[in-house]
């Protein structure tokens, strides 16, 4: 069984930052892939890596503040947020593809349950 986990969310202040953590299990060798959906809006793309971490894309809203990464032997992907705004306030998704990196979530095998950002102004 494909389990993936999400954590580090939470309430923070515009211009604060955090890191959202995304634990993997009966998962290997797979492209991984940050969404997000904010109240009332369709769920969006934010980042995504390959296996090697090698490749990396962002979304246009968030290059330059947000970085992904992953540590293969510890099962782990992460979304390091700086300088977050109001309208990153979503609930982020973790989520994996068993083939090369892309941006629409129709292409994504498996998905966590969410961890709430809420960026107050």
């Amino acid at each position: 069984q494909v389990q993936l986990v999400e954590s580090g969310g939470g309430l923070v202040q515009a211009g604060d930052s955090l890191r959202l953590s995304c634990a993997a299990s009966g998962l290997s060798s797979y492209t991984m892939g940050w969404f997000r959906q904010a109240p009332g809006k369709e769920r969006e793309f934010v980042a995504t890596i390959s296996y090697s971490g090698d490749t990396t894309y962002y979304a246009d809203s968030v290059k330059g503040r947000f970085t992904i990464s992953r540590d293969n032997a510890k099962n782990t992907v992460y979304l390091q947020m700086n300088s977050l705004k109001p309208e990153d306030t979503a609930v982020y998704y973790c989520a994996a593809r068993r083939l090369g990196v892309v941006a629409a979530e129709r292409f994504y095998d498996y998905w966590g349950q969410g961890t709430q950002v809420t960026v107050s102004s």
